[in-house]
């Protein structure tokens, strides 16, 4: 009975530890990288809009005032001002930035250029080491793929930030039932080792006890010494093991569980209401996280989906068409088929069905 409740409680501590890292750590980690991938699937003006946001929000920083702000729609460059003073802001929109000491020196002399007292750099890509080290010397504070989700997730639409936080939430979900499983093959694993060790213990040959020389005097006195000799202690020990492995052969093994419902006919509508619809988006959403070769899919908005994925065009898209098309209200909705990581294939949009 010890060695089990040892297991128990090595179990919990195990499956304690990793659910810990899972939902502090990992979570968060996932959370981001969707995120990231949200925001490089917006179009320009609307990422401009909300980093204009977040400045305004987070850093008091505000649009300048008596400027000429007619290209401000393109410019990756923009100026703003606190207390008088202006800083320039430079975006990097897109993901495949890797930016070093160069591209920050650059930033560096524009600043000078423009007068302004400080930069800031935001973009979904990263700031090499280099880069970070020319930034900090330049005055320039870097906002990249590391910290930039958590900057702007306040001022992302409600339901982009909600479909990435449940993505997040269903990835770490999934994980702590791994963990549970595997923790409790560790604690398993222990017990048994444990009882293994105390049987052997109890088996083993113990050495005879010497016998001390006894004198003929001595032997006289005491006749019935020499005789007695201690009962042997394995059997019961012995008889406790094999009760135990035949009580844990004898439990009745769990049935596996029920397969679910088919959905009601009301999940199906063609006209839904808006909360509805957000729950069929998110429900394509989570079988496009499952599917062979398709990383994950968005709502950037209630008509367009954006989807990251890992295999070619002719592989995925029949699959992505498959899940939308199992709902009437999302069977015209536009496709934003991201480039695969790595490559330098363009942003395709494509639709299962037209109007």
């Amino acid at each position: 009975m010890f060695s089990w409740i040892l297991a128990l409680l090595l179990a919990l501590f195990v499956w304690g530890l990793t659910s810990a890292w899972l939902w502090m750590v990992k979570r968060r980690k996932t959370e981001t990288q969707h995120g990231l991938a949200a925001l490089a699937g917006m179009r320009w003006r609307e990422f401009s809009q909300i980093v204009r946001r977040a400045m305004n929000e987070q850093r008091g920083l505000h649009d300048l005032t008596g400027e000429d702000n007619s290209d401000r729609g393109t410019s990756s460059d923009f100026l703003m001002e606190r207390d008088g003073q202006r800083w320039l802001l430079s975006c990097k929109h897109g993901r495949a930035y890797r930016i070093g000491a160069p591209a920050i020196t650059e930033l560096g002399a524009a600043l000078r250029l423009t007068g302004a007292a400080g930069g800031i750099l935001i973009t979904e890509g990263l700031v090499e080491r280099d880069g970070l080290a020319a930034a900090e010397k330049e005055s320039i504070e870097v906002l990249d793929g590391r910290v930039l989700w958590q900057f702007l997730a306040p001022c992302v639409p409600e339901d982009m930030r909600t479909m990435v936080e449940g993505i997040a939430r269903r990835e770490a979900a999934r994980q702590t039932g791994i963990a549970a499983l595997g923790a409790t093959a560790v604690g398993l694993l222990a017990g048994l080792g444990y009882m293994t060790a105390q049987v052997d213990e109890n088996l083993s040959p113990r050495p005879p006890a010497p016998v001390a020389a006894s004198t003929p005097a001595a032997d006289a006195r005491h006749p019935a010494s020499a005789a007695e000799a201690p009962a042997p202690a394995a059997a019961p020990a012995m008889a406790d093991a094999s009760a135990s492995t035949a009580t844990a052969s004898a439990a009745p093994q769990p049935t596996p569980a029920a397969s679910a419902a088919v959905a009601a006919t009301d999940d199906l509508q063609e006209d839904p209401d808006p909360e509805t619809l957000l729950r069929y988006q998110q429900a394509v959403s989570r079988k496009l996280a499952a599917t062979p070769g398709v990383i994950s899919g968005i709502w950037l908005t209630r008509s367009t989906l954006s989807v990251e994925r890992s295999g070619d065009d002719a592989t995925v898209w029949p699959l992505i068409c498959r899940e939308v098309e199992h709902y009437p209200a999302l069977r015209t909705v536009r496709v934003q088929l991201n480039p695969r990581p790595g490559t330098g294939e363009p942003v395709r949009w494509r639709q299962c069905r037209t109007f």
